[in-house]
């Protein structure tokens, strides 16, 4: 199950289809778009950890565009690589971690009260790594000749649960909507990773997974990188 429809994520993509072809007319590289998106992410997470809450989410938002532009410049411009495949993904993940580490420097500067610091802290770590974990389930996935693209918190909704509301309302009294939707992401990401085994699980079937010798050095990464996306 999906949040978003996927007609709305594809309805929203055919807007982008514009900007898309005038970057591609342009000779902009995939790889430049994957790095502003991550430098914007990583000035959201900055934002985030000074204290400038709406701001933070209103270049949450902003980078999301980059994340969708990027790959369809990839593909209509023909322009896709296994590294560039690589190099998106791993990004990803880098501006993930600057941002759940910019909010828990939020959370311990004061920006929650001193009874749910804790707490805060530990809602961040737990979305964190649910976050990581679900690309890897589904990266691990590809590895084995399945897809995983399921889950209540996939990329676009874990940044538009989190970019949204912040944006309009800042941190709340005593930063207790950010602490909230902190905790909220934690159990979703956590329930999508859940919902992504059960999938490969019904999926794979048991044969498929009993293939002998064929591992990767590193688990699900061989194939892996079939597309730009790995959420």
């Amino acid at each position: 199950m999906n949040v978003i429809p996927q007609r709305v994520r594809d309805g929203f993509g055919k807007l982008l289809d514009p900007p898309a072809s005038a970057l591609i007319r342009l000779h902009v590289r995939p790889n430049l778009i994957t790095t502003v998106g991550t430098l914007v992410v990583i000035a959201s997470a900055t934002a985030f950890a000074v204290g400038s809450v709406r701001w933070g989410g209103f270049l949450l938002l902003f980078s999301g565009l980059f994340d969708m532009v990027d790959g369809r410049v990839a593909r209509q411009g023909d322009m896709t690589t296994t590294f560039g495949a690589f190099y998106d993904s791993t990004l990803d993940r880098v501006g993930e971690a600057a941002l759940f580490s910019g909010i828990a420097v939020y959370f311990l500067r004061g920006g929650v009260a001193a009874e749910r610091v804790t707490l805060a802290v530990v809602a961040c770590l737990v979305a964190l790594s649910a976050s990581l974990l679900v690309s890897y389930t589904r990266a691990r996935a590809e590895g084995l000749g399945l897809t995983a693209q399921v889950g209540i918190a996939q990329r676009a909704e874990r940044v538009l649960l989190l970019g949204a509301p912040t944006m309009f309302f800042g941190a709340g009294n005593r930063g207790m909507l950010l602490f909230w939707i902190v905790v909220v992401l934690a159990l979703a990401t956590s329930v999508t990773v859940i919902q992504r085994i059960l999938y490969v699980a019904h999926a794979a079937g048991g044969p498929l997974l009993r293939r002998p010798h064929q591992r990767d050095t590193l688990p699900g990464h061989a194939r892996a990188l079939q597309s730009r996306k790995g959420q």
